[in-house]
């Protein structure tokens, strides 16, 4: 993952976390949560997710130093627990979600359920370590977070403005589409786990 410009960052984080990425999964909620309260879930959701951005993407360097972490070992990683999820979506089952939906679904259980593909995306914090430890100067780094911060607020506007709509999609069609988007996603896991033993000279890979 190398970009040197911020938007190449930019293009690589809508990629990894973009709208395509996280609208299924507000539209999930939006089977169970009013609009408003959608709203309000996006709204804390991305707050935490660029905040937990800033903080990762900031400080890059010093934690893969602090957790002898190596790239490839943070791409497979990232790359095992992506696969999981996905296969997950496949399946049917909703990993990280507390269950059935009760008949006044919170919005701290609606903050809680967008962890793993939004808050903290595994596919993204691995791009955002990389990227940000790629260059040891603070302007670089800032350059890496600003990408970062602009596809969630991106990811935000789009739920803003859709949340309707979404709220009027049949949950079959969403659950469909999930299911397909999970086959990709797994895709994505698995390339990410390539990239990673192929970083580490695994004999027979070539990325060509």
């Amino acid at each position: 993952m190398e970009t040197f410009t911020f938007a190449g960052a930019f293009i690589t984080f809508f990629s990894v976390v973009g709208p395509p990425k996280v609208l299924l999964a507000f539209g999930g909620l939006a089977q169970v949560h009013p609009v408003r309260q959608l709203r309000t879930i996006a709204l804390a959701s991305s707050g935490a997710a660029v905040l937990v951005g800033l903080v990762t993407g900031s400080t890059a360097p010093w934690l893969l130093e602090l957790f002898h972490i190596s790239t490839p070992a943070l791409q497979l990683a990232g790359g095992v627990i992506f696969f999981i999820y996905a296969v997950g979506l496949v399946l049917g089952v909703h990993l990280g979600s507390d269950g059935p939906h009760d008949d006044a679904p919170d919005l701290r259980r609606g903050v809680r359920e967008l962890l793993m593909p939004y808050v903290v995306s595994p596919l993204a914090m691995t791009a955002l370590l990389i990227e940000a430890a790629d260059r040891s100067s603070f302007s670089w780094r800032s350059t890496v977070v600003g990408a970062y911060v602009a596809v969630i607020a991106l990811d935000l506007i789009c739920v803003l403005l859709l949340a309707p709509i979404l709220r009027r999609t049949h949950h079959a069609t969403i659950e469909l589409l999930g299911r397909l988007l999970g086959l990709l996603l797994a895709a994505v896991g698995v390339d990410l786990l390539l990239d990673g033993l192929f970083d580490l000279g695994v004999p027979g890979l070539d990325r060509r």
